[in-house]
């Protein structure tokens, strides 16, 4: 027994150290800030880029960032039980882009009300319970593609816009901004059809076709975003009319800016999403900080062409 005993407290020291050490351990996971980031869907490359200036801001602030989103951009009820799921894992905030400006406000505010800081990025929401918006300003993005229509076609001619899905704030921001201006600002600019081209490729393709054969004269057509530009550009691939149709779409996925150098896009409206990422993450992380935040970040929209695609700024923007 005496042999056995200097074994005995060993073993209850290492068992101690050990103990200790989980405990420790367990209270550095407990102690660290977890960040919700919830895009509209995780594939596009957008969401990537978004993804990554969140982790960048995570990285910098030794926040852990976690990334969930639905699969599909109309997937509503994924991305409210995605919600659901971190309000139950006691994340310290989230980084919502909502799918549905409306369907999603419920959530929203059940944040709030639960002191969970939300901030929103990409497309708006139809509620005032939230920490921040970060987003490109939408309406400008579709006065600039407008204004570049008019200057292109002479102010005047005949065009079609593919639009994305009813419901999405941020879509639909674009779309006003270029009708507005065509019928405020180039009278003989009619644009003779208009239709949602929906989440996918495909679906924005089938739209496409549907218009350029429905309409044998046309001079214009404005795409309003990635998934709707690359099905319009596949569109007029398909029906021989690439090139013919003076093309402006919105955001920078690799196929579009193949386009814009073959000459058969005339131009592309380009968000930076690293920014939304990185700022998303940066002012939730502020707002828990107990700073002052802004109520509103504009993280910036340009015009990308031919003329200016190999320039120091654009080339940051796209990278």
């Amino acid at each position: 027994m005496k042999k056995a005993l200097p074994i005995i407290i060993a073993l209850v020291v290492i068992s101690i150290v050990f103990v200790g050490i989980g405990i420790v351990n367990k209270g550095k996971t407990t102690n660290q800030r977890r960040i919700a980031v919830i895009p509209k869907a995780t594939t596009h490359i957008f969401w990537q880029s978004v993804r990554r200036g969140a982790e960048k801001a995570g990285e910098d602030a030794g926040v852990k960032i976690i990334w969930n989103g639905p699969k599909r951009e109309t997937d509503r009820e994924e991305q409210i039980q995605i919600i659901e799921d971190f309000i139950v894992q006691k994340v310290s905030g989230v980084v919502l882009a909502p799918l549905d400006s409306k369907a999603l406000v419920p959530k929203v505010e059940e944040l709030f009300e639960k002191n969970i800081p939300c901030v929103i990025i990409d497309s708006g929401i139809d509620t005032d319970k939230y920490v921040c918006f970060a987003a490109t300003d939408n309406y400008v993005g579709g006065i600039i593609a407008a204004r570049r229509m008019g200057k292109i076609l002479n102010e005047k001619g005949k065009i079609v816009v593919v639009k994305y899905v009813p419901g999405s704030a941020s879509t639909t921001n674009r779309e006003n901004g270029f009708i507005d201006t065509i019928k405020n600002e180039f009278p003989e600019i009619e644009i003779v059809d208009a239709q949602y081209g929906n989440d996918t490729v495909e679906t924005a393709l089938q739209v496409t076709e549907d218009m350029l054969t429905k309409n044998a004269e046309l001079d214009g057509l404005f795409a309003c975003n990635a998934s709707t530009s690359v099905g319009a550009l596949q569109g007029l691939r398909s029906q021989d009319r690439a090139g013919k149709i003076k093309m402006i779409g919105f955001d920078t996925e690799k196929a579009l800016i193949d386009g814009l150098k073959e000459g058969i896009i005339d131009s592309l409206v380009a968000q930076n999403p690293y920014k939304m990422g990185y700022e998303g993450v940066k002012t939730v992380i502020a707002k828990l900080d107990g700073e002052e935040v802004p109520r509103r970040i504009d993280t910036g929209v340009a015009l990308v062409t031919q003329e200016n695609l190999d320039t120091t700024e654009i080339q940051a923007l796209l990278r």
